[in-house]
C-alpha cells in the first residue's frame, strides 16, 4: 500500500475529506485552485477518463449487457469457481456494513453483485448493476476501473470518483488473477456509502482475493492428479515419447523424455511443437491431451508425362509441382524401375546412352536432378529414397514413352 494511502486512511475526519476532495473536483473542472492534490493514482485515473472524453456528470453507464450477455460470460468467467469463496469472506461482511461485494470480468462488466438490499437500491440508481461496464472508459476513475488499469488494488473515496454521481461512494477492489497462467480473470470489488469507509476494507478484499486464488491453484492441482490417473495407461501403452497435459497446457505426465512443466494449449488438428520431442500430434483425452510425435508424412512422387514438358508432382505435407526436362523425366523412370537396389552411374549411362562411358555427363544431370527433388533421390547408388511413394506412369498412354529393348527400361522419344 502505497503512502499516499496510509496517509489518507489515517484520516479520522471522513466529511471533512470528503468535503476537501469534492473542492479538488470541482477545482479540477472550473479552472478554480484546488485547496490539495489529489494523490497520484487518482490524479492519473482522473487524467485517462479525461483523455477518453468521459463526462463527469454522467449518471447512468450506456448500453450494458442484456442478462443472456451476462449469463454467457458468468458461463466462461475462470472466477465462477471460486464465487461461494468470495461470497463466505465478504457477503456477510457487506451485508453487516451496508456494503455489496461486486465481481466483474476482465473488460470490468458486472457479473455478480450481492449484499445489503438497501446499498443494491442505491446502486440501481447509478446502474451498478449486473451488465454495466465499470471501465475508467465508461465511468471514469473508480476502483473497479482504476484496479484494471493499474492492476493493483485500489480504494476510491467520495469525490476521488471521477463522475459526480459517485461522490457517496466509497469502493475497494482488487485484480483477481488465474494463478495457473497469470491471466486477469476480473475484479472483486466491495462498495457502499462514502461514510462506511475503513482501513481495512483494502485488506479484508486483498484476502478474499488471495483465498480465491489459492482455491483455483488447488483445483488445478485435483485436475492433474486425476488426469495422472487416465495418463498412466496411456503413456504405458505407447512406444517412444509422449506427455499428457491438461487443457491449458500444463503437463500432467510424461514418458521417454525430460519433459516441461507447460506447453502451448493444444488444439485438435493442430500439430504442437514440444522441446525435446518436435512436432506432436493433440489427441483428447478425458480432462485433456495425449501428445505424441506427428508421423512423417509419406511423400508421394508423381510423373506427370502428359503434360509438355513433363512435370514432377510432390505431395506430403504440402503440394507443389515442377517442370522437367525429358532426360530428368527418363532419369527417374529408371531410377523407379531399379527399385531399392538403386542403379551406379555406370548402370544409367549404360541405360540412357548404351554405353558406360558418359559418368561425367550422368552425374551432372543427376546433381541437377536431386537439387529439383531434395532428399527424395539418393545417391551411392542412386536411388528413389525409402518412405517416398513413386507409382509408375500408364507408359503405354504415353506418346512421348518408346519401351527399349531392356527390361524394364524406358527412353522417352526425342531424348538423344
Amino acid at each position: 500500500m502505497d503512502e499516499d494511502v496510509r496517509e489518507f486512511q489515517s484520516r479520522t475526519d471522513v466529511r471533512g475529506r470528503a468535503r476537501v476532495l469534492a473542492q479538488v473536483h470541482d477545482a479540477l473542472f472550473s479552472g478554480g485552485r484546488a485547496p490539495v492534490q489529489p494523490r497520484g493514482l487518482v490524479a492519473r485515473s482522473w487524467r485517462r477518463a479525461r483523455a477518453q472524453g468521459v463526462d463527469p456528470d454522467l449518471r447512468i453507464p450506456p448500453d450494458p449487457a442484456g442478462a443472456a450477455e451476462v449469463e454467457r460470460r458468468r458461463e466462461r468467467s475462470g472466477i465462477r469457481p471460486v464465487l461461494a469463496d468470495l461470497r463466505a469472506a465478504l457477503t456477510s461482511v457487506a451485508e453487516d456494513s451496508r456494503h455489496v461485494m461486486v465481481v466483474t470480468d476482465s473488460d470490468g462488466v458486472v457479473l455478480w453483485r450481492e449484499g445489503a438490499s438497501r446499498v443494491r437500491r442505491l446502486a440501481d440508481g447509478i446502474g451498478f448493476a449486473e451488465g454495466a461496464r465499470w471501465s475508467e472508459g465508461v465511468v471514469g476513475g473508480n476502483a473497479i476501473g482504476t484496479a484494471l488499469a493499474e492492476g493493483a488494488p485500489v480504494q476510491m473515496f467520495a469525490a476521488e470518483h471521477f463522475l459526480r454521481a459517485h461522490h457517496v461512494w466509497t469502493c475497494t477492489a482488487a485484480p483477481l488473477h488465474d494463478p495457473r497462467t497469470g491471466e486477469l480473470l476480473g475484479i472483486v470489488d466491495v462498495s457502499g456509502p462514502a461514510e462506511t469507509i475503513h482501513p481495512m476494507t483494502v485488506a479484508l478484499v486483498g484476502t478474499a482475493v488471495k483465498l480465491a486464488e489459492a482455491s483455483l491453484r488447488r483445483g488445478h492441482e485435483r485436475r492433474l492428479d486425476s488426469l495422472r490417473q487416465v495418463a498412466g495407461p496411456l503413456l504405458a501403452g505407447s512406444t517412444g515419447p509422449g506427455l499428457v497435459v491438461d487443457e491449458h497446457g500444463w503437463v500432467a505426465a510424461v514418458a521417454g523424455f525430460a519433459g516441461p512443466d507447460r506447453v502451448a494449449v493444444p488444439r485438435e488438428g493442430r500439430p504442437l511443437a514440444v522441446h525435446g520431442v518436435g512436432d506432436c500430434v493433440p489427441e483428447p483425452v478425458p480432462g485433456g491431451w495425449l501428445l505424441r510425435p506427428a508421423p512423417v508424412p509419406r511423400m508421394r512422387l508423381t510423373l506427370d508425362l502428359g503434360s509438355a514438358p513433363p512435370r514432377a508432382v510432390v505431395e506430403g505435407s504440402s503440394r507443389w509441382v515442377h517442370p522437367l526436362s525429358l532426360r530428368h523425366a527418363e532419369l527417374l523412370l529408371l531410377l523407379a524401375g531399379a527399385g531399392s537396389a538403386g542403379m551406379s552411374a555406370a548402370q544409367l549411362s549404360e541405360a540412357v546412352f548404351g554405353d558406360g562411358t558418359h559418368l561425367v555427363t550422368v552425374r551432372a544431370e543427376v546433381s541437377r536432378l536431386r537439387r529439383t527433388l531434395g532428399g527424395m533421390v539418393l545417391a551411392r547408388p542412386y536411388r528413389i529414397a525409402p518412405g517416398v511413394e513413386f507409382p509408375l506412369p500408364d507408359l503405354t498412354a504415353c506418346p512421348v514413352v518408346a519401351r527399349s529393348t531392356a527390361p524394364g527400361v524406358h527412353r522417352l522419344a526425342n531424348t538423344p
